[in-house]
C-alpha cells in the first residue's frame, strides 16, 4: 500500500501481517501503550473485531477511495459484517450532523425572533422611557425609607453587606440552573484521571450525551464509567501484546493466527470433513482468511460454532464433495479414513470428474494407495497431505504440510495451505527428483556429531546410531550431494 496523508479520526483500510485489508478508524492509543520506534504509524481500531494495532502508514489506505476495490477482493461473513459496521457508523455520524445543523438553524431563528420582540418601535420608545424613569424615582424614594428603617434595626451594617446576607447564594457562585453548564476545574479532572482510568480519556457522566455512540470505538472507554478497575483487568486478560519482527507493537485478540505473509483466498468452494483437534483449527483459519467453506462432522453439534462464523453446513460427506471444488478431510486413523470415503453417503458417492479430494489424515501407505485409486477411478483428483504439529499449532495456522500426489491439485490448494500452515512441501520421491534443499551429507555429519556427544558423556544413542547407518549406506550409493530425501534409495537397494 502506498503512503498517504492521514490524521486522527480518519476511516481507513489497514493491512496487518497476512490478514486481508480490514476497515478501521485512526484513534488515540491508551496512554500506557508506547508507540513503536522506526517508521511512522497510526493506532487503528478495526471494525467488527476486538483488534487494535499500530499500523505503518504505508499499510493504510483511505476508506472511501478504496471501498469498491477492497470489497471485490475480500470475501467472508466477518469482512461483510465489518463493512456493514462502517456504513452504520457513517449513517449515525451523518444523522448527528443533520440534527446539529437543524438545531443551529432553530437557535438562530429563536434569537432573531427574540431580538425582534425586544426591540421597541420609535413611537412606543419615548413613552416606555418616561414611565421607567418615574418608576425608578419612586423606587429610589422607597428604598431610602427602607434603608433608614433597616439602620435602626440592624445597627451599622452597610446596605451592600445586608444585601449579601439576604441573598440565597454566595457571591461568585452561579445559580443552580447554570451550575450544570460549568466545566469541572482542572484539579477535579486530574483527580478523575489518577485512578484506574488514567490510560483513558475522561468520559461524560451518565446524564450527559456521549459524543460518539459507536460501540466499536468506545467499548474500552464506556466500560470504564461503571466498573473501571474490573473492566480494565478483564480486557487486559483478553488481549495480548505481541512484538512483530519489525519491532512494532500491536494488540490483538488472543486467538489470532500467525501474522506472516499475505493470502488471497481461492475462489474455489472448499469442503472440510472432520472437526477434531486438528480440523477445528484448520477450518477456523480458512474462514479467517476469507475462504468459502462447507463443513461436516460425525458429531453435528461441532459444526455450530463454524456456521456462526460463516461456514456452510453439509449433511453428508457425499453432499459436501458434490457441492465443493476441493474437499479436505482430517480424521483420526486408517479405519475412519476408509469409512469416510467408502461408507454410506461417503465421499466416493459425491466424486465425479474434476472433483478434488485431499486427505490430511496420518495413515499407512496401503490405505492412502487404496483411497487414491478409488477416487481417481471415478474421475476425481487426489492429494495426500498429512500435517505435522499439534492442536495449538493448528489453531495458530503454523502446521507443516507434507503433500504428495496430483501436483496440479497441490498448486490449487496453495491459499488453503498458506492459511493453515507455516510451510508446505510437495514430495515427488518416486520420480527420482532429489534436487537438494538440504544436502544428505550434512545430515549424516550432524548424526555423527550427536553420536560423538553421546560417547563423550557415556549416554546411549541407539536411534541416532541406526539412522546414521542408513545415511552411510545412502552416501555409499553416491547420494551425498542430493537432497536428504534421497535416503529413500538406501531402502530399495
Amino acid at each position: 500500500m502506498a503512503a498517504v496523508s492521514l490524521r486522527l479520526g480518519d476511516l481507513v483500510w489497514g493491512k496487518l501481517g497476512r490478514y486481508p485489508p480490514w476497515p478501521g478508524k485512526i484513534v488515540n492509543p491508551p496512554k500506557d501503550l508506547k508507540k513503536p520506534r522506526g517508521k511512522k504509524c497510526f493506532f487503528v481500531k478495526f471494525f467488527g473485531t476486538e483488534d487494535h494495532a499500530w499500523i505503518k502508514v504505508e499499510q493504510l489506505k483511505p476508506y472511501h477511495a478504496h471501498k469498491e476495490e477492497m470489497i471485490k477482493i475480500n470475501k467472508g461473513k466477518r469482512f461483510q459484517q465489518a463493512v456493514d459496521a462502517v456504513e452504520e457508523f457513517l449513517r449515525r455520524a451523518k444523522g448527528k450532523d443533520q440534527t446539529s445543523s437543524h438545531n443551529s438553524a432553530d437557535d438562530k431563528n429563536r434569537r432573531n425572533s427574540s431580538e425582534d420582540r425586544s426591540r421597541p418601535n420609535s413611537g412606543d420608545e419615548k413613552r416606555k422611557l418616561s414611565l421607567s424613569e418615574g418608576k425608578v424615582k419612586k423606587n429610589m424614594g422607597e428604598g431610602k425609607k427602607r434603608v433608614s428603617s433597616g439602620s435602626s434595626e440592624r445597627g451599622s451594617k452597610s446596605p451592600l453587606k445586608r444585601a449579601q446576607e439576604q441573598s440565597p447564594r454566595k457571591r461568585g457562585r452561579p445559580p443552580k440552573d447554570e451550575k450544570d453548564l460549568t466545566i469541572p476545574e482542572s484539579s477535579t479532572v486530574k483527580g478523575m484521571m489518577a485512578g484506574p482510568m488514567a490510560a483513558f480519556k475522561w468520559q461524560p457522566t451518565v446524564s450527559e450525551p456521549v459524543k460518539d455512540a459507536d460501540p466499536h470505538f468506545h467499548h474500552f472507554l464506556l466500560s470504564q464509567t461503571e466498573k473501571p478497575a474490573v473492566c480494565y483487568q478483564a480486557i487486559t486478560k483478553k488481549l495480548k501484546i505481541c512484538e512483530e519482527e519489525t519491532g512494532s507493537t500491536s494488540i490483538q485478540a488472543a486467538d489470532s493466527t500467525a501474522v506472516n505473509g499475505s493470502i488471497t483466498p481461492t475462489d474455489k468452494k472448499i469442503g472440510f470433513l472432520g472437526l477434531g483437534l486438528m480440523g477445528s483449527g484448520i477450518v477456523s483459519n480458512l474462514l479467517k482468511m476469507g475462504h468459502t467453506v462447507t463443513v461436516w462432522n460425525r458429531t453435528a453439534e461441532k459444526c455450530d460454532l463454524f456456521i456462526q462464523e460463516g461456514a456452510r453446513l453439509g449433511r453428508t460427506p457425499a453432499e459436501v464433495v458434490s457441492t465443493c471444488d476441493i474437499t479436505f478431510a482430517c480424521v483420526s486413523d486408517p479405519k475412519a479414513a476408509k469409512d469416510l470415503v467408502l461408507g454410506p453417503s461417503g465421499v466416493l458417492q459425491g466424486i465425479r470428474p474434476g472433483k478434488c479430494y485431499v486427505d490430511m489424515s496420518t495413515v499407512d501407505a496401503d490405505t492412502v494407495t487404496e483411497l487414491a485409486q478409488v477416487i481417481v477411478s471415478r474421475g476425481g483428483r487426489f492429494l495426500e497431505a498429512p500435517v505435522s504439529g499439534n492442536q495449538q499449532l493448528s489453531n495458530d495456522g503454523m502446521l507443516v504440510i507434507l503433500a504428495a500426489g496430483d501436483r496440479g491439485l497441490y498448486e490449487d490448494c496453495s491459499s488453503c495451505f498458506q492459511a493453515m500452515g507455516k510451510t508446505s512441501f510437495f514430495l515427488d520421491i518416486l520420480q527420482g527428483n532429489f534436487k537438494p534443499d538440504f544436502y544428505l551429507k550434512y545430515i549424516q555429519k550432524d548424526l555423527r556429531l550427536a553420536i560423538a556427544l553421546g560417547d563423550a558423556v557415556n549416554h546411549p544413542t541407539p536411534m541416532a546410531a541406526a539412522a546414521n547407518e542408513v545415511y552411510k549406506r545412502a552416501k555409499a550409493l553416491d547420494q551425498s550431494d542430493n537432497d536428504m530425501s534421497a535416503v529413500y534409495r538406501a531402502y530399495i537397494h
